[in-house]
């Protein structure tokens, strides 16, 4: 059994702040045990081969993945060409998913933000290969319960992943999957089931430090960029 985790964002996220690169997260994965890892950056394909080679020193098998926003919806897409970046609609992944051998997987599906999928995903069932159960939760507050009464309603396999926008992520939640080491056999075995479960809740003080993480490198960034505005316009005027 390998041990997976397949939604992880670095540094070269455009669109969330992420304090950790590429290296930091493999060798992070690599001291917990990880033997599997997808970078799956929102929008934008990772190019894996800029580090496979040090994922390889250290054990590790790396997947190509992407978080695209389909529909502004949030759907993870693993093992596919770089042409995952176009998708603009759900007939594009479907058109997509016939012609490659990724897993298109529904992330943090049921959470309460406008980006993901809720209604869309029992809309086209038939196209999601697995459902995510996400790290972030409490023993108090866990949005994954529909995730797992609606995976097991339509017999879809579960995946679990820790959405790693901090190292700290790493761990809580992941998957063991039945496969040879491989990115085409790690999907193969999940798209038959293959794979099992994980996790345990994370403390509130835990999902907190997180989130306040989140929350200052979000706000900073957005100060920086009207900051960079001001300065820009007032460069303006003066010519």
């Amino acid at each position: 059994m390998l041990k997976a985790e397949l939604h992880t964002h670095t540094a070269d996220d455009p669109h969330d702040v992420i304090p950790h690169d590429a290296m930091t997260l493999i060798d992070r994965a690599a001291d917990l045990g990880f033997q599997v890892l997808a970078i799956t950056l929102h929008d934008k394909q990772y190019d894996i081969g800029r580090v496979a080679g040090h994922a390889r020193d250290r054990g590790i098998v790396l997947i190509s993945g992407i978080e695209r926003t389909v529909c502004d919806k949030h759907v993870l897409l693993l093992n596919f060409p770089p042409t995952s970046e176009g998708v603009a609609n759900f007939d594009d992944v479907r058109r997509l998913k016939a012609v490659s051998n990724g897993l298109v997987i529904a992330p943090h599906p049921f959470f309460p933000t406008g980006s993901c999928l809720q209604d869309d995903l029992e809309r086209d069932p038939d196209l999601f290969d697995a459902v995510e159960v996400n790290a972030f939760y409490t023993r108090a507050v866990d949005f994954n319960r529909r995730a797992r009464y609606w995976a097991h309603a339509h017999a879809k396999p579960l995946i679990g992943n820790g959405d790693v926008h901090r190292l700290s992520q790493l761990g809580t939640t992941f998957s063991l999957v039945d496969a040879a080491p491989d990115a085409d056999a790690v999907c193969e075995a999940i798209r038959h089931g293959r794979v099992q479960v994980e996790s345990r809740p994370i403390t509130p003080v835990h999902a907190a430090a997180v989130l306040g993480s989140m929350f200052v490198a979000d706000w900073s960034k957005h100060l920086r960029v009207r900051q960079d505005a001001v300065v820009s316009k007032s460069m303006g005027s003066e010519r």
